[in-house]
């Protein structure tokens, strides 16, 4: 009976359960679906993560070449992110170009690298208006249930901390680079933003970590990013109904707390993965 009555009427299914605070697979309104993570993994990669939140599955993989700085800014490298969302990850997506999703997605990742300043271009530098390092992270969804753009700034933030960029010297005779694989050095992280996502329902409940399934009957769609001094970097509502000042200032006050738990958890597997090497 419920799951045909999930099937007829998802929304009032949906409901049934908002009414006694809690959703239908069994979380209560403000709380994650579990969290696990993975580095390393991608072993042609410079650095890489897979993460999962509750199903939905995301890897990032890193790969750096060398390039020139743009003549505006001589001392800068680059970070280019790029978001896929593959048919093989729902059938919500079609083969071909990059769909809106995505593209969205690709976006909200760049706004959240400049804003947080999670990696500054200046250190991508090798030789001023000469040599620079551009970080390619493309992250990839391989299963979609939701909140997909949370699990790629995780996979992001890990991916980076695990990234080696080899050692180059400039050859003084042939003014050549020449690249040291077996020296490498990690990047310099210098901040550590974390997403909180959130569905509003009905106008007025907020859910935390939306299930595809809760993405698709919401009034509206928030992610807040902060980092660990809990300054706000992005906050990212793509229309939708209004939300209070208050709920706001609930949102924010969830995704601190959020951020201190997953940059705990990236911390502790990078420690046990230098530990086991």
């Amino acid at each position: 009976m419920a799951a045909g009555f999930k099937i007829a009427e998802p929304l009032e299914y949906h409901r049934s359960f908002l009414k006694e605070n809690c959703r239908p697979d069994g979380r209560e309104l403000s709380e994650f679906r579990t969290t696990t993570l993975n580095i390393g993994s991608i072993t042609t990669a410079d650095g890489s993560a897979l993460v999962k939140v509750g199903n939905t599955t995301v890897i990032c993989g890193i790969k750096v070449e060398l390039t020139n700085p743009l003549v505006e800014a001589p001392g800068k490298g680059f970070i280019v992110p790029n978001v896929d969302l593959p048919p093989l990850c729902s059938s919500r997506f079609r083969p071909g170009p990059p769909g809106e999703q995505a593209q969205a997605a690709s976006q909200f990742i760049a706004d959240v690298i400049e804003s947080s300043e999670v990696i500054q271009t200046e250190d991508l530098c090798i030789e001023r208006g000469k040599l620079c390092w551009v970080l390619y992270c493309d992250m990839m969804c391989v299963d979609y249930d939701g909140n997909v753009l949370d699990a790629c700034i995780i996979a992001l933030l890990a991916a980076l901390k695990n990234t080696q960029l080899p050692e180059v010297t400039i050859n003084k005779d042939t003014s050549a680079p020449e690249v040291n694989l077996e020296k490498r050095k990690g990047l310099q992280i210098h901040k550590h933003p974390v997403g909180a996502s959130f569905c509003v329902f009905d106008d007025s409940i907020v859910i935390l970590d939306p299930t595809a399934e809760e993405e698709g009957l919401a009034t509206a769609h928030l992610t807040v990013v902060t980092d660990e001094e809990e300054r706000l970097c992005v906050v990212h509502k793509p229309g939708g109904t209004p939300l209070s000042a208050e709920k706001l200032q609930e949102c924010i006050g969830r995704a601190t707390v959020r951020q201190r738990e997953i940059q705990t958890l990236v911390d502790k597997v990078i420690h046990s993965v230098k530990t086991a090497e």
